[in-house]
């Protein structure tokens, strides 16, 4: 397609009419239009346009004099938009559909919100909510800029120029003020840098914390009473959008006890700030489903150069027919996928690199997400839709993990006793993935929880399963494509020592195995390289234990634990509701022989009472909590309902 002409918009417009100052809807779409064919001059003669459908071309961006003031519907559907600001020429917009354009993040939905007052739907729902988020956003970055302003300006001599002292400000305030998660940086440095420059310009007497228009009603989360929550064990595609958070409290500082661990004498207690208990995951958004049981929780890492090891503050949980993104310092769900009939059991996080057909590189974020139908979604969670589905399995999938190495190999474990390598591939231009499988690994039980190796993650994984704890070689440059275990790890002696269920199962470093479930109310930490060097010709090998930590004494099983190698921490929920913390790095470190008594938790995160949570939660099990590497913050799923965020508040 060629540069738009009048006879061309004259056919495509409504109402007819031979004369383009009488067009007042007018439908381009599918002409696979770029950028450079959308005329200012011819376009800007539409004086009576306020409909306008673009949708299902190539833009990547709009000219920013378009000269259509009265437009108050834009459809741009997929296309290749980058950038939402220029969309402020358009200040009579009612109504914005952008789904389809992979490039645009959450930063771009609420930079649209802030740019366009009257805005009342975006991509089909209303806008209300994202709306709220922008004015609590802008609020408190606004509080920030001006303290940042005073403490400026009291450091400044008096010789320093006014105009350069100025500027060096603005620089500063982007640098240094910091508020929300990651995801959203890139909107809350542009607003940083618009209010420094509001600061200077007024001389620091004003600052405008919004010119947002009041919305018509904002919707508001209901609370609820909660009933007893309900134990049980596990047995058509809505697209990602932002979704309004569902806070049920703040509470004050979490009641913790706990034990020394080890000889080397008392260790201070974390101090664990609970942030946030959300219920997000209810079926129909109702604040009475206490029954949806939450699976699985990820953290997403950073995937930025330099920053190997750190992770963001957004967290993926899964539960029930959602999957959800949440902010951890702010409580906001940044993004809800839903899938009726679903019920999602594992989420992982990979970062992909894409190549646009205008041929710029970008770096995705993508979390794989599955569950009872056997099928793996991938979801782009920064632009907000399902790229990708993968019918992995004619059962349910109990698990999966990405490659450490590998950032497209996925292993997918499931309840018809395999286990598969995928290569997802990379997405096309289309933004579609066409996945291979690469290794069967066939199991003699239900793989429950799966751990590549930590120092050799190319060529062996490790699978905690209902009948043990099993290995397999994964190297690739092997002939056989279907491969069975290599070798059962067993924790006693004894004619029951193999067989046992292995529930929980991850690495404290590159040697330290922790798991759980081969023996009651207590956590093996045990060493892989010791163990394997000790395997002789049979299917068995005695693990060499390191230590042993004191757990619960239920009998009740599924409880993931998990692990925060940067800290030597290792995690666990319980059926009472309490978080069991070890800090592990003093076990790790000493000489044989192993303590002969399980070792005490160093502490235990007791679940807030019901008056500080400000309903009836009498008890609740904690199914799987996880912390960033940097344990700032802890997130813990419980089977009724909640997903709560503790902060460490650093001595």
């Amino acid at each position: 397609m060629g540069p738009l002409s009048a006879r061309l918009l004259i056919q495509r417009g409504r109402p007819k009419s031979d004369r383009l100052g009488k067009i007042r809807s007018l439908d381009l779409s599918g002409l696979n239009l770029l950028s450079e064919h959308l005329d200012p001059k011819l376009l800007s003669r539409l004086k009576q346009l306020q409909e306008l459908d673009l949708s299902n071309n190539q833009l990547e961006t709009l000219p920013a004099n378009l000269g259509l003031s009265h437009l108050r519907i834009l459809r741009c559907t997929n296309n290749q938009l980058g950038d939402v600001t220029v969309l402020c020429q358009f200040p009579q917009l009612e109504e914005l559909s952008l789904e389809g354009n992979p490039f645009l993040t959450v930063s771009d939905n609420l930079k649209v919100s802030f740019l366009l007052p009257r805005l009342r739907k975006v991509n089909g729902k209303d806008a209300s909510s994202t709306c709220s988020q922008v004015e609590n956003l802008n609020r408190e970055l606004t509080s920030r800029v001006t303290a940042h302003w005073e403490k400026f300006m009291a450091a400044l001599s008096p010789e320093e120029e006014a105009e350069k002292a100025q500027a060096d400000f603005v620089r500063s305030a982007v640098r240094d003020v910091r508020y929300g998660p990651e995801s959203l940086s890139d909107f809350t440095q542009w607003r940083v840098r618009m209010i420094s420059e509001e600061l200077v310009a007024s001389g620091g007497t004003q600052v405008h914390e919004a010119d947002i228009s009041e919305r018509p009603s904002k919707a508001t989360a209901t609370q609820e009473p909660r009933a007893r929550p309900v134990a049980s064990k596990r047995p058509g595609d809505v697209p990602v959008n932002l979704s309004p958070n569902k806070r049920v409290c703040t509470s004050p500082l979490a009641q913790v006890e706990g034990s020394p661990v080890g000889s080397a004498g008392s260790q201070t207690a974390l101090q664990l700030e609970p942030l946030h208990f959300l219920q997000c995951h209810s079926k129909n958004n109702s604040p009475r489903d206490l029954e949806t049981q939450l699976w699985a929780c990820a953290f997403e890492p950073a995937w930025d150069e330099g920053q190997a090891g750190a992770t963001s503050q957004t967290v993926a949980t899964c539960g029930g027919e959602a999957v959800c993104v949440i902010d951890c310092q702010t409580g906001i769900v940044l993004h809800k996928y839903k899938a009726p009939s679903e019920e999602f059991f594992s989420v992982a996080w990979t970062a992909l690199t894409v190549v646009t057909q205008a041929g710029h590189k970008k770096r995705w974020s993508v979390l794989a997400a599955a569950g009872l139908r056997g099928l793996v979604r991938l979801l782009h969670v920064q632009a907000g839709f399902c790229c990708g589905l993968i019918r992995a399995h004619k059962k349910a999938i109990a698990t999966l993990c990405f490659s450490p190495t590998h950032e497209t190999h996925l292993f997918t474990a499931s309840y018809d006793k395999r286990i598969i390598l995928w290569d997802i591939g990379a997405p096309n231009h289309d933004y579609e993935f066409q996945a291979s499988q690469l290794l069967t690994l066939d199991t003699t039980s239900i793989a429950l929880r799966l751990c590549p190796v930590a120092s050799c993650p190319d060529a062996y994984l490790l699978a905690g399963c209902e009948g043990g704890c099993h290995c397999w070689d994964v190297r690739l440059d092997q002939p056989q494509k279907r491969r069975v275990c290599e070798v059962e790890f067993v924790f006693s002696e004894g004619a029951e020592a193999t067989g046992r269920r292995v529930d929980g199962l991850a690495f404290v470093n590159e040697d330290v195995v922790a798991s759980k479930g081969s023996s009651l109310g207590t956590i093996c930490l045990w060493s892989w390289s010791q163990t394997w060097q000790g395997r002789g010709s049979g299917s068995t090998v005695a693990v060499v234990v390191l230590a042993r930590l004191q757990w619960s004494p239920t009998e009740l099983a599924y409880f993931s634990l998990s692990t925060c190698p940067g800290e030597g921490m290792v995690l666990c929920g319980d059926e009472e509701g309490n978080v069991w913390i070890y800090d592990v790095r003093p076990l790790v470190a000493q000489q044989p022989p192993p303590p002969a008594a399980p070792q005490a938790p160093t502490q235990i995160l007791k679940w807030p009472q019901p008056r500080a949570l400000g309903q009836t939660v009498n008890r609740t099990m904690v199914n799987m909590v996880v912390a960033d590497p940097t344990f700032t913050y802890l997130t813990a799923l419980t089977d009724s309902n909640i997903v709560a965020i503790w902060r460490r508040n650093q001595p």
